[in-house]
């Protein structure tokens, strides 16, 4: 790796890239049932907790100097952390697909020239951008997103100028489960942010910035979503941003956003792969896993992703959970480890009791009640350690 520091510009850059994105204005469209002011509300807790998780994983990697996988180390020992690097290199692979699949469907519905040759378009685009590198995008970088910041700006008066209700579907979301899908998507990024915040110049800024910028962005592209399906009364996002009427600028969107977001993904793919595969060079890895996605995007359907935000949040919840307890609580590192039980013992109870919640409706969704109660077990588990220590002594 390069020793150049990314300044906190850089990283909010790229973050705001990272919010832009169709999956998270498709997400906002499930939220419509409830109406806007509940809609907003539920989208903004769960961007609340969510990113707050977001920024104390970035603060981890950042102070450590370490990738995401990396810092899975400090908790699971040595060969702990491949378990959980393998698992974060198939939901980013499988996260890039859904992206150009949907970006490829979006592209075709604004200019038809079908959508196998938008799927290789765009997946082209994002191997072009991780060749370019995170640290020498500069630039194009800035000029990607202040068009995707116009572009936005003009999407939402289009959407919201008219002021009229267009009715909702009957389908109804409860609250708790719409805060949880707000906190999905955020926590999606957990096991990325710190493959960014490791060459940041300022660790803990950097991550203040990526999760403030992030949460910013995503609620405000939850609400296009929300408000597209309240006043517009579409659910296609697709068709939301064709029937904006913006012509050539939709297609500037959907594929801009789509090659910001996804470059992302692809990029922590190849950091991922360097933990499992020290020999592995993370650029090649990153065009493979971009190179997969979009064959994945070419021949797979992938039109609901609810289920896949659901079991992210159920691996990566009580992950990083038990991250949070040893590195800011306990103070505890157990790198030197090669395997460490007790903890992976505590992540299968997380990970049970987050399939568990998920059949209770709580206001503040899943992932905040069974991270708390995987902290929980984790600071109980240290100190029933202690004790038997103490009395070993004795």
């Amino acid at each position: 790796m390069s020793e150049k520091r990314t300044s906190l510009f850089d990283n909010a850059l790229l973050w705001f890239g990272a919010g832009v994105s169709l999956a998270e204005i498709l997400t906002g469209t499930y939220f419509a049932p409830l109406g806007f002011a509940k809609g907003l509300l539920a989208i903004l807790i769960g961007h609340v907790i969510g990113c707050t998780m977001l920024f104390l994983a970035g603060v981890i990697g950042g102070k450590m100097r370490q990738s995401s996988m990396e810092t899975v180390k400090l908790s699971f020992g040595q060969k702990g952390s491949l378990f959980f690097a393998l698992l974060n290199i198939l939901q980013l692979v499988g996260w890039t697909a859904i992206m150009i699949y949907d970006g490829a469907l979006a592209a075709e519905s604004a200019w038809p020239i079908g959508s196998w040759i938008w799927c290789l378009v765009i997946g082209t685009l994002i191997i072009l951008w991780i060749l370019a590198g995170i640290k020498n995008l500069g630039r194009i970088n800035t000029i990607a997103m202040a068009a995707l910041f116009i572009l936005s700006l003009i999407l939402c008066w289009k959407i919201f100028g008219s002021g009229m209700s267009a009715g909702i579907a009957e389908e109804s979301i409860s609250f708790g489960a719409a805060v949880e899908l707000s906190v999905a998507m955020p926590l999606s990024w957990l096991p990325l942010i710190s493959d960014y915040t490791r060459s940041a110049e300022k660790p803990v800024e950097a991550a203040a910035v990526s999760a403030a910028v992030y949460g910013l962005v995503s609620c405000w592209m939850y609400v296009i979503g929300m408000g597209a399906a309240i006043y517009t009364g579409e659910y296609d996002i697709a068709q939301i941003i064709v029937k904006a009427g913006l012509g050539i600028a939709s297609l500037l969107i959907i594929v801009l956003s789509t090659v910001t977001t996804t470059f992302l993904d692809a990029y922590s793919a190849g950091v991922s792969s360097e933990t499992v595969f020290p020999k592995m060079k993370g650029k090649w890895a990153a065009i493979a896993a971009a190179a997969i996605g979009m064959i994945g995007a070419i021949f797979y359907p992938m039109d609901s992703i609810t289920d896949f935000l659901y079991l992210i949040g159920s691996v990566f919840a009580p992950m990083i959970a038990i991250q949070i307890a040893d590195y800011f609580l306990l103070h505890e590192d157990r790198s030197q480890k090669a395997f460490d039980i007790k903890n992976m013992i505590i992540w299968i109870i997380g990970f049970a009791i987050y399939r568990l919640l998920m059949k209770v409706d709580i206001a503040v969704g899943n992932t905040l009640p069974d991270m708390v109660i995987t902290i929980l077990i984790c600071l109980a588990a240290s100190k029933i350690n202690v004790h038997k220590k103490d009395k070993k002594i004795a």
